[in-house]
């Protein structure tokens, strides 16, 4: 399962196709929709969002709410495109009074952008390059949530940080599959600790203040694995180079994390890796989670657990120097309407990438013709790992 994106920031439109999606599979534009507002909610967006009313139309590879097996094609309308009309022309002249982007912002791919395209208008970089392009990543996703949800897969994530509110958590490996993903989805910085989420707000608040722009931190959590999704042999087939390049595929992301992280560089073997032992099951387990679900580039059937560190935005009230493409002489950076802090909504945007790349590797291991045949190979698998475990 694989999805490819189209579309600028301030364009018509945001487009999606998702293919080697199975037959069978039903899909639900509200689901999808209820994601896109998640995407969209938060506290410290800016005013984009209030402009936008992100809603997914599926036009192509779904027949009465199942999937046909063909190419899935998704829609957003942008909105404040009529406000854009002249100024992001698909065909035409530039209006004389064009005002060219030509001040880049650091931290942005406004300057790279255009070194590397030979442009004059950091626009036709910062359009594509903008956060607005993962609402339709967001959209695609959903069909590989539905996917994975039908195979009893959940996948949700928390924040643990912006700036300087810290979410504090005696065994983080233990504690991110003990939250109740309806509460995270009550909290307006899907924080599920009432009190840090306070102090979030108050970092956001004084950054809004100052002008300011925050970063932080947060975790994607997969439930309901089987084990040995992914593969040890070659590089392209572990699942953990997969999900890192996924999550790192989000402009914003900095750093990714699986189980302990870095900490597991800071403890000697005995702390870092997990005891094995059957349950009342005769099933394989682990007394511990600190590789966070991930073994040798495969799934160990225990909880997935990423932790991602998103930068701050790179568009600021008070703006940094840079450097005036035309004069070569030094200026302040633009500023294009931004948020103050978006690292929820960037979490609901690395669920649908960690989605995507587990449901890719169920598809590899389990078949891709129909979910008929999927849930019946699977069946058979768990009974076999059942077997062998006896």
């Amino acid at each position: 399962m694989r999805y490819m994106t189209a579309g600028e920031s301030h364009g018509p439109q945001l487009t999606a196709i998702v293919d080697g999606v199975p037959a069978g599979l039903r899909i639900s534009e509200e689901s999808i929709n209820a994601d896109l507002a998640r995407r969209q909610s938060g506290y410290g967006r800016g005013g984009r969002q209030a402009i936008e009313r992100d809603a997914v139309r599926i036009t192509a590879g779904v027949r009465f709410g199942s999937t046909l097996g063909s190419p899935i094609a998704l829609t957003i309308e942008n909105r404040d495109w009529e406000n854009w009309q002249e100024r992001m022309a698909i065909f035409g002249n530039a209006p004389a009074d064009l005002k060219r982007e030509v001040t880049p912002r650091p931290g942005h791919a406004d300057l790279v952008g255009v070194l590397k395209t030979d442009s004059d208008d950091c626009r036709d970089v910062l359009e594509r390059a903008s956060a607005r392009e993962t609402a339709i990543r967001v959209a695609a996703a959903g069909i590989a949530r539905e996917f994975l949800a039908d195979l009893g897969v959940e996948v949700f994530s928390y924040v643990t940080s912006i700036g300087n509110a810290r979410l504090r958590e005696a065994d983080p490996m233990v504690d991110a599959v003990e939250y109740k993903p309806l509460e995270i989805e009550l909290s307006d910085v899907r924080c599920p600790n009432d009190a840090v989420a306070d102090a979030m707000r108050a970092e956001i608040d004084k950054a809004r203040e100052q002008g300011e722009s925050l970063g932080g931190t947060f975790r994607v959590v997969a439930r309901g694995l089987v084990p040995g999704l992914g593969g040890y042999a070659t590089a392209d087939e572990r699942i953990t180079s997969r999900i890192g390049g996924a999550l790192f595929s989000i402009p914003a992301i900095k750093g990714v994390e699986f189980g302990l992280g870095f900490e597991a560089a800071r403890l000697p073997g005995s702390h870092v890796h997990d005891p094995i032992k059957l349950d009342a099951s005769s099933n394989f387990t682990r007394t511990s989670n600190n590789a966070g679900g991930l073994e040798g580039g495969m799934t160990t059937g225990m909880p997935l657990i990423v932790t991602c560190a998103m930068k701050p935005i790179p568009t600021l009230m008070k703006p940094l120097p840079t450097v005036n493409l035309d004069t070569l002489e030094p200026a302040d950076a633009s500023k294009e309407r931004s948020d103050v802090c978006a690292v929820p909504a960037c979490a609901v945007v690395a669920e649908g990438e960690v989605a995507f790349a587990l449901a890719q590797a169920y598809l590899e291991k389990f078949g891709h013709d129909n979910m008929a045949d999927i849930k019946a190979n699977i069946a058979t698998y768990l009974k076999r790992l059942r077997t062998a475990a006896k």
